[in-house]
C-alpha cells in the first residue's frame, strides 16, 4: 500500500478550499485534526471562544470524512493527546508513516516557527502551503511596505481593490470616490430596530464540547451559555444570507454607534465564521458587491463592508508578519498600568465600559468601535501595559487570533508601534462616546463635567494623557495643535485635569494574577 500524505489541519483552517487539501486523492490522504491543550491555554481563552473552535473542527472532520477522507482526529480527552501540534503531528507520522506531511502556513507567529522546525523533527518531507484565503501575499505586503515609515492601510486598500476588480470601473472605483467612510459615521437614532442576528441551537456534538468546556476550562472568562455561533459552513451561510437580506443596508451609516444593550445593531457578525474558515473572505466581497449591483445595498454600506475585509483584515495580517516578532514587544509611549480588575468583571460605574464588557463576557463579542473607542481609548489614556491588554484581547474576543489582534491592540489602539499603522493614537474625551452612543445620559459621571468628582473619567484620563506624552506627540501633524489648546488652559485648569485623572488612576484596583495566563 502507497504511504499516504498526512494534512494536518489547524482551528482556523475549517476550509474545503484549505491550500493543503487542494487537489488531493481521499483515497492517498490522512487528515490530522488536534484538539491541544497548549492553544486552548496560551491565553485563558472565552469559555466559548473555546467551543466554538473545537465544535467547528469536529463538524468539519465529519465533513471531511463525509467526503472519503481518513481523519485522525485526537479529541482534548485522549489519554496520549501530548496537547501540542508538534507532539501531535509526530504521533501521526509514526501511526501512518507518511510519505510527506502537507500543511498550511499558520496564521500566528509562534505556530509557524513551530512548523518550520517539523521537517528536522519529522521523518518524512514537510511542504508548508501558502495560505491562498487571503488576496495579499506576504511578497506584496513586502513591496508595498518597502521605504514607508507610515503604512497607511488607504494606500494598500487601492491595490486590493485594483486586484480583485471590487467595486471598480476600468481604473477607477465605482461611483468616484475610494473610500465612503464619511458617510459612515452617524450617531444612533432614536427608534432603530435593527434585525437579530441568527443565533444557532447547539445539536448534540456542539452540546458535547459545551459540556467538556464546562468541566475543563471552569476557570476561564465568559458566559458558557447561551450558545449560538455558527459551527458549519452551512450554518455560517444562513448567517451571511441574514446579513444581506436585513441588515447590510444600514450597515454603513451606523457601523460606528454604539447602543446599551444592543449588541449587533447591523453588523455582520460574520468575522468569526471568515477567521476559522467557514466563510472565505472574498466569496462575501463578491456578494456584497452583487447587492449593490442589484439596488439592495447603498454604496457607502458596501464598499465598507468590502473595506473591512479585503482593506484592513488583509492590512493587519500583512503588517502582523511584517513587523513580528518585534510587534509583541512594543510599547513606545512606556505605559505600564495594570490592566484593571473591572476588565474581567466588568463592575465599574462607567457605564460604556461595563456594557462593553457585559457583551463580551456573554457572547466572546463587541463590535469594533466598543473595541476601539471606548475598551481601547481607556486602556491607551489610562496607560495600560500592551502586553496586557493585548492577551485580554486576544483570549475574550471569538474571532481573536493573534494576527489580527495584535496589530489592532499594538498598533491602532494603543500606538505601542510608534505610529508604523496608526497615523496618530486614537485618544478620544467623553465627547465622542457621548456623539456616537446611548450611553452617557444615565452614565454616574456627567460627561458634561470635566474634573472633579462626578467627571466623567475620560475628559481628565484624555488630558492626563496628552501631556504625559507630549514630547513624543506634539510633532504629530494630525494632534499636535491640540498642545495650543492645553497651553491656552493654564496652570491651574492643567492642574484640575492632571489631578482629577490621578485622583481616578490611584482609585483603579488591578487585575488578579492568572486571569489572562496560567
Amino acid at each position: 500500500m502507497t504511504s499516504p500524505v498526512l494534512v494536518p489541519i489547524l482551528g482556523d483552517q475549517l476550509s474545503r478550499s484549505l491550500s493543503s487539501l487542494e487537489g488531493r486523492d481521499p483515497g492517498n490522504t490522512v487528515v490530522l485534526m488536534m484538539e491541544v491543550w497548549d492553544e486552548a491555554t496560551y491565553v485563558k481563552h472565552h469559555k466559548q471562544k473555546i467551543v466554538l473552535i473545537f465544535s467547528a473542527m469536529r463538524h468539519f472532520a465529519d465533513e471531511l470524512r463525509a467526503e472519503g477522507f481518513t481523519v485522525d482526529y485526537v479529541k482534548l480527552g485522549d489519554p496520549d493527546n501530548t496537547g501540542s501540534f508538534t507532539g501531535e503531528v509526530a504521533r501521526a507520522a509514526e501511526r501512518r508513516d507518511p510519505c510527506e506531511i502537507r500543511v498550511t502556513e499558520s496564521g500566528e507567529w509562534r505556530v509557524q516557527q513551530a512548523m518550520e522546525e517539523w521537517a528536522d523533527r519529522l521523518p518524512c518531507p514537510v511542504t508548508i502551503c501558502p495560505d491562498t484565503r487571503f488576496i495579499a501575499t506576504h511578497a506584496e505586503f513586502r513591496d508595498f511596505a518597502e521605504g514607508r515609515k507610515h503604512l497607511t492601510m488607504e494606500y494598500f486598500y487601492r491595490a486590493m481593490r485594483r486586484k480583485t476588480g471590487l467595486l471598480m470601473e476600468g481604473d477607477k472605483p465605482v461611483g468616484g470616490d475610494w473610500n465612503y467612510d464619511a458617510e459612515n459615521r452617524e450617531p444612533p437614532k432614536e427608534g432603530m430596530n435593527p434585525p437579530p442576528a441568527p443565533k444557532f441551537e447547539p445539536d448534540a456534538i456542539t452540546q458535547e464540547v459545551i459540556d467538556l468546556v464546562g468541566k475543563r476550562f471552569a476557570d476561564h472568562f465568559g458566559d458558557l451559555e447561551p450558545f449560538g455561533w455558527p459551527v458549519t459552513r452551512e450554518q455560517a451561510l444562513e448567517a451571511a444570507d441574514a446579513f444581506f437580506a436585513k441588515r447590510i443596508e444600514k450597515f454603513g451609516p451606523y457601523q460606528d454607534a454604539m447602543v446599551h444593550g444592543e449588541d449587533d445593531l447591523y453588523h455582520s457578525m460574520l468575522s468569526t465564521s471568515i477567521n476559522i474558515g467557514l466563510l472565505l473572505p472574498l466569496e462575501l466581497c463578491e456578494r456584497a458587491e452583487a447587492a449593490y449591483k442589484k439596488g439592495t445595498a447603498p454604496l457607502n454600506s458596501v464598499e465598507g463592508f468590502i473595506r473591512q475585509i479585503i482593506g484592513w483584515r488583509e492590512y493587519v495580517r500583512g503588517f502582523y508578519w511584517h513587523q513580528m516578532p518585534g510587534l509583541a514587544e512594543a510599547n513606545e509611549l512606556g505605559a505600564t498600568r495594570p490592566l484593571p480588575e473591572f476588565f474581567w468583571t466588568g463592575e465599574t460605574d462607567m457605564r460604556c465600559l461595563a456594557d462593553c464588557i457585559r457583551t463580551t463576557c456573554e457572547d466572546a463579542h463587541a463590535h469594533h468601535i466598543q473595541r476601539l473607542m471606548v475598551l481601547g481609548n481607556f486602556c491607551l489614556i489610562a496607560g495600560v501595559d500592551p502586553k496586557q491588554v493585548a492577551d485580554w484581547y486576544l483570549a475574550v474576543y471569538a474571532d481573536a487570533f493573534e494576527w489580527v489582534e495584535l496589530p489592532n491592540v499594538a498598533g491602532m489602539i494603543l500606538y505601542a508601534d510608534d505610529g508604523r499603522l496608526a497615523t496618530k493614537p486614537y485618544a478620544a474625551s467623553g465627547n465622542y462616546i457621548n456623539k456616537m452612543s446611548d450611553y452617557c445620559g444615565k452614565c454616574r459621571y456627567k460627561v458634561s463635567k470635566k474634573t472633579g468628582d462626578g467627571a466623567c473619567p475620560f475628559n481628565p484620563l484624555y488630558w492626563h494623557f496628552m501631556d504625559r506624552n507630549r514630547n513624543r506627540l506634539e510633532s504629530n501633524h494630525r494632534i499636535g495643535r491640540i498642545y495650543a489648546t492645553w497651553d491656552r488652559m493654564g496652570e491651574a485648569k492643567q492642574g484640575e485635569y492632571l489631578e482629577s485623572a490621578e485622583k481616578f488612576l490611584d482609585s483603579l484596583e488591578p487585575a488578579r494574577e492568572g486571569w489572562a495566563r496560567n
